[in-house]
């Protein structure tokens, strides 16, 4: 194997061997100029000054060159910007020679005066003398045999034949890494793009070749080993296009990162990955300015409830980007805390970042840690939110996701916390649900504290979130790689749905648009049939729903319902300055004291443990609350 400093000499022997041709053709380039100019005739008279032209080139270039950084180059990467820096070492050089040979030498040796075309000559010559030597070196890195890996570079890895779906900057990025980088193993063939007018174009020497239709054609005649999909910001549809073409002809397809993975870094082969189910999002992902969220975060305290879970353990990887004072991590799981603690602390290691392991019911505990840390923005993620579950735990759900909320605004309050954003649910409106009943006494209760106080707390409410823990897209996954079947409740059940990206976003723009008590929903579409997202997850599997996996209907499950809502029908829904986030006016909260009151008897019946009064008492306190019954493990 060969050493890091082998390695790195690597690129000065190459240069020492340029300097040695620079030595050897800048007094060729010179005496060239003087022929080119007058002829082997018309050479005899200016022979001494030629000669004072080629010695002082040959004196004067090279430290030039230098200085320019010609020798501190790896030329087999070189490109346009290289170009031209050997143009202006090329250009001064020629200067500074022409500038003595009319100044000090002339002074010193007795020759004719410089024809004025002789350093026009000169530089145009050693342009391309130094030039051409050097991308001799660059044109030999971009033939086909070096790339396909002939001469040796790529003896460990198979060779991928590749179209690159998308002729715009990500594809040609793509390419040109492809091309730059022949240990990877793929060998870009041709692109496509749905924009016929870029067919027949060439970008690093690849063809555009035609549209998504041709992709059969071309995977047939060309022996495509693969497709890129290059369109970070494609709309679900169009990648469920691709993905359905290649399946057809039984070529694989991968894509590149989406435009949130991104946010961060460049786009690099590397990066290009399986098509993941929130690739397939049956609308055109919202993506939003983040310039307002990183100004309130930067050099603030932030508190992170549920900071080990899916969407928890996101927000805390993008308040970090947004460099806050100190990031506190609270959850009730230490493996899920440990985890997230441990990345971002190898991420960003200059950011302070605490773990805090605690039961938001603990009153007493929260208080500490808030008087301790003081922390000036909440972000409360922490719930029981598995539907099914919290129907057979019901004083579990109650406590945790009302009384937990509770305490944990009530301390949020006495220390001073400026801004609290509460995550909830879209099955908190109109809920059927246990865990949806619970979420809308913790929306209330966020309420009655922003309008009692004037503070800038607030609610966001979701619908399902692709790729959470305990939703459906890791369930159905599971179900297909252990052979199926798939099981889906209702062929007609409806759910909205958004990506883990779109849900933090419309957590930290709450935290900014808020003013207190409103109700931040994302613009997420038309709700999509759960039976098609099972199917696009097989076929995603290169599967046939019906052929290799079966799709099995087993009926709604305790407190599910077929269709989901955003808004109450009492709540108002208004724009904000972000054209994809409504706000609604929530349901004006009950009386302070009546609340108290009403929490206090629903507080005895969970250290009771008495579900079934408990049930009654929790659907007198929600508004639209459908009738809810005590479910038993032998209901499923």
């Amino acid at each position: 194997m060969q050493s890091s400093a082998d390695s790195y000499r690597l690129p000065l022997i190459r240069n020492r061997y340029f300097l040695i041709a620079d030595l050897l053709l800048i007094p060729i380039a010179a005496w060239a100029s003087f022929l080119l100019r007058l002829d082997f005739a018309g050479l005899q008279p200016y022979l001494k000054t030629a000669m004072v032209f080629a010695v002082l080139a040959f004196l004067v270039k090279p430290p030039i060159f230098y200085l320019f950084g010609l020798y501190r180059h790896h030329w087999r990467y070189a490109s346009t910007g290289e170009l031209v820096l050997i143009a202006l070492s090329a250009l001064s050089g020629t200067a500074v020679v022409t500038l003595l040979v009319y100044s000090a030498a002339s002074l010193v040796i007795n020759f004719r005066p410089l024809p004025r075309s002789i350093p026009v000559l000169d530089f145009l010559v050693s342009l391309a003398f130094v030039g051409g030597i050097r991308f001799v070196v660059r044109l030999e890195a971009d033939h086909p045999l070096t790339r396909m890996g002939l001469t040796g570079e790529n003896g460990r890895h198979p060779i991928h034949r590749v179209l690159v779906m998308g002729a715009g900057d990500a594809g040609a990025m793509i390419v040109r890494e492809m091309q730059a980088n022949p240990g990877l193993g793929f060998v870009p063939v041709g692109l496509l793009d749905d924009d016929r007018a870029k067919v027949g174009l060439m970008i690093h020497n690849v063809p555009v070749q035609g549209s998504r239709e041709d992709i059969p054609a071309l995977v047939r005649e060309q022996e495509i080993d693969q497709v890129m999909i290059a369109m970070p910001t494609a709309a679900g549809r169009d990648i469920r296009a691709i993905v359905a073409i290649c399946q057809q002809v039984g070529v694989p397809c991968k894509t590149m990162p989406g435009i949130y993975e991104l946010i961060s870094g460049s786009v690099s082969v590397k990066q290009v990955r399986d098509v993941q189910i929130e690739d397939l999002l049956r609308r055109a992902p919202v993506r939003i300015e983040d310039t307002e969220a990183r100004g309130y975060l930067k050099d603030a305290v932030v508190l992170v409830t549920g900071a080990g879970g899916s969407i928890g353990s996101e927000l805390c990887r993008q308040i970090a980007l947004c460099q806050p004072r100190k990031l506190l991590l609270l959850g009730h799981g230490e493996n899920s805390i440990y985890h997230i603690l441990m990345e971002l602390r190898a991420k960003f290691p200059q950011l302070a970042v605490e773990p805090l392991i605690a039961d938001i019911r603990d009153h007493d505990r929260l208080t500490a840690i808030f008087c301790r840390h003081k922390p000036e923005i909440v972000f409360h993620a922490a719930a029981h939110k598995h539907v099914p579950l919290m129907e057979y735990n019901v004083p579990e759900a109650v406590s945790n996701n009302v009384f937990g909320t509770l305490n944990l605004l009530k301390v949020s309050e006495a220390c001073g916390v400026a801004r609290f954003v509460m995550v909830s649910t879209d099955k908190a409106v109109s809920p059927t649900n246990v865990m949806g009943a619970t979420k809308q006494l913790a929306e209330q209760l966020v309420r009655e504290v922003a309008q009692r106080t004037g503070r800038a707390y607030v609610v966001v409410r979701f619908g399902n979130v692709l790729g959470s823990r305990g939703s459906v897209v890791p369930l159905f996954q599971r179900q297909i790689a252990s052979g199926g079947p798939v099981t889906v409740t209702h062929p007609e059940m409806t759910r909205y749905f958004m990506t883990i990206p779109e849900a933090v976003q419309l957590i930290l723009q709450a935290g900014v648009l808020g003013e207190g008590g409103e109700v931040f929903v994302l613009d997420m579409g038309e709700p999509v049939r759960v039976v098609d997202l099972a199917t696009d997850l097989i076929r995603l599997s290169g599967l046939e729903p019906g052929r290799d996996i079966e799709i099995v209907f087993t009926g709604i499950r305790p407190g599910e319902k077929l269709t989901e809502s955003l808004f109450t029908d009492s709540e108002e829904s208004r724009a904000t300055r972000h054209k994809k986030i409504f706000a609604a006016s929530g349901e004006p909260s009950k009386e302070s004291e009546v609340l108290r009151g009403y929490l206090a008897q629903l507080d005895s019946l969970v250290q009771a443990g008495d579900a079934a009064r408990l049930l009654a008492k929790l659907q007198e306190g929600v508004v639209d609350c459908a009738p809810l019954r005590q479910a038993f493990y032998d209901d499923v």
